[in-house]
């Protein structure tokens, strides 16, 4: 899959801006740009050096420009790469391509660069996912997880694995070198204890996939309840804006609303819905029927509820229609700042469901609200500093990884040949190497870097 070609795109984001990076990388990368490049020599500069001066085509100026020199194998896709920095008109950059492409350059596809890194061992697969994770990165939190997995964390625990298993794979192979002596080289009661030691942690990082995946996505919070509850003075009041339209008229929410709240690194993705009731015509309905629709996509429900003109019968009424067992679920008595009464008292909500008391007009506990809605969704799992998931291929290959290891602990308690032993654990070695790229195929690297953008 390696190509001797040198490839060339635009790194930076298309459009007008003040400057634009060009980069090519390839055998070929340095003597194309030195072929329109018209200052020092490149081909006898050193690497990670800086050169000013004019890209021409012939004799006709396009731009002054800084090309920075990364003289193989010291660079990111371990090949020649020049990185062209120019003015940001888009004019100036297509011609600056198009000349590099005449000069022998091609363009390159998306991800082509994090793929050449990856093929020629700057990067294992799961760092090169890591490297888009990064990009698309926009809380604190997500680029934590990514900048961990690209360092090389995920890896690590993946690699000490592979190489005890690869061990125990290596004895029962030799076994079945002297099978008419019938020897046993592999330990089985140490290979049991470590597939013990194994799945603990692929439980563990299976596990964290969920907290993983929302971290990179936010986190879905749908602010659910009847009308006139306040559910847009809420939203309105967590996001310090006047986002959503308040009014006493009941039902003036149709639609959901949508919106980015973060909170200690966190993107929050807050929908204000639309109130809970009989619909009075079809537009209300539909509104109504997008409400619990986005309820049951909800990571964390936050039902609001009016404290002064709601009874308790209608208060577990709404729970008992919302709640679902396993649901992260707060229930927000709303309005304390006309009145809060012991009724309250009477709810007895179940422990899993967390109460608290705002006034979101008075913006009372606001602040108090959003800390709980961190310590619901995330609690303390972000600082165990532990590996996490964010990509549902590498939890696939887990689960196929615990199936197959399960195969050898049955193998063991009711004993088999070493040869389907030895499978067995082929198979699990297999599904650990697809995450890292130990064990790979085209098409499965067509997949993943086709979702890069180009020049990446």
């Amino acid at each position: 899959m390696i190509t001797s070609e040198t490839i060339v795109a635009l790194s930076t984001p298309a459009g007008v801006g003040a400057i634009g990076v060009i980069r090519l990388s390839g055998k070929d990368a340095i003597s194309i740009t030195n072929s329109v490049f018209s200052g020092k020599d490149l081909l006898k500069q050193k690497s990670h050096t800086i050169h000013f001066g004019l890209i021409k085509d012939d004799e006709v100026v396009i731009d002054e420009v800084l090309v920075s020199l990364f003289v193989a194998p010291s660079s990111y896709t371990k090949e020649n790469v020049v990185e062209i920095s120019c003015h940001g008109s888009t004019y100036i950059i297509q011609k600056i391509i198009s000349l590099l492409i005449r000069k022998g350059a091609t363009a390159a596809k998306p991800g082509e660069f994090t793929l050449r890194a990856f093929l020629n061992g700057s990067l294992d697969l799961s760092q090169a996912e890591a490297v888009a994770d990064l990009i698309s990165s926009d809380s604190a939190a997500a680029h934590q997880v990514a900048m961990n997995q690209l360092r090389g964390g995920f890896s690590t625990e993946l690699n000490l694995l592979r190489e005890q298993l690869i061990h125990f794979a290596s004895m029962i192979e030799l076994e079945l070198d002297f099978a008419e002596e019938d020897v046993e080289f592999a330990n089985r009661d140490q290979l049991q204890v470590l597939i013990t030691k194994i799945n603990i942690v692929i439980n563990k990082l299976i596990q964290s996939f969920e907290l993983g995946n929302v971290i990179k996505l936010g986190i879905n919070t749908v602010i659910a309840g009847r009308p006139n509850a306040g559910k847009s003075t809420l939203l309105n009041a967590l996001l310090n804006d006047d986002r959503a339209i308040v009014s006493e008229i009941a039902g003036t929410t149709r639609d959901t609303i949508e919106e980015i709240l973060n909170i200690n690194g966190i993107n929050f993705r807050l929908i204000d819905t639309a109130g809970i009731r009989e619909a009075t015509d079809t537009i209300e309905a539909i509104g109504v029927e997008k409400t619990m629709q986005k309820i049951s996509q909800s990571a964390v429900l936050l039902y609001l509820f009016d404290v002064v003109n709601l009874s308790v019968s209608e208060i577990k009424e709404d729970i008992a229609k919302l709640y679902r067992p396993g649901m992260a679920f707060l229930a927000i008595a709303n309005k304390i700042d006309l009145s809060y009464n012991d009724r309250l008292k009477e709810l007895q909500l179940p422990d899993e469901i967390k109460f608290m008391a705002i006034s979101a007009k008075g913006e009372q506990q606001i602040e108090e609200l959003k800390q709980l809605l961190y310590e619901t969704a995330v609690g303390d799992q972000l600082s165990d500093n532990h590996t996490m998931i964010t990509n549902v291929r590498h939890v696939e290959a887990l689960q196929k990884t615990r199936v197959a290891l399960d195969s050898v602990v049955n193998g063991l308690n009711n004993p088999i040949t070493s040869d389907f032993l030895a499978m067995d654990i082929k198979q699990a070695l297999y599904y650990l190497g697809e995450i890292t790229g130990t064990v790979t195929n085209e098409d499965l690297l067509d997949n993943i870097f086709s979702k890069f953008c180009i020049g990446k």
